[in-house]
């Protein structure tokens, strides 16, 4: 992707210092998940690779879209963080009613 910005033009957009730019191009450190939405737009795509064939992928899609941490996506639809992580990670296996309830969230929040 060619935008022809500075690293400094892209910290100054971001509201980081441009070394901070640096240690995310070179994978030394990530941005935080509150950032992943203006990156999404600022790129125009989507860069994570994330399974969306599966509940836990789209809770993790959605998280990230919206920037939302395990712990807030968590509180907003009223589950433990732990099983959030679970469902995510592909270690817990949620009930069928709280499926039924996480789909229902996911599909009736606008984007």
């Amino acid at each position: 992707m060619e935008l022809r910005m500075t690293q400094h033009e892209v910290a100054s957009h971001f509201g980081v210092f441009y070394n901070t730019i640096t240690l995310w191009e070179k994978n030394k450190t990530e941005p935080g998940v509150e950032r992943y939405p203006a990156i999404t737009v600022f790129l125009g795509y989507f860069p994570w690779e994330v399974d969306t064939s599966t509940l836990g992928g789209k809770i993790k899609e959605y998280r990230y879209l919206h920037g939302l941490t395990q712990e807030a996506f968590a509180k907003l639809v009223g589950i433990e963080e732990a099983l959030i992580n679970g469902y995510e990670r592909g270690r817990k296996k949620p009930l069928p009613k709280t499926v039924e309830r996480l789909e229902h969230f996911l599909k009736s929040v606008p984007d």
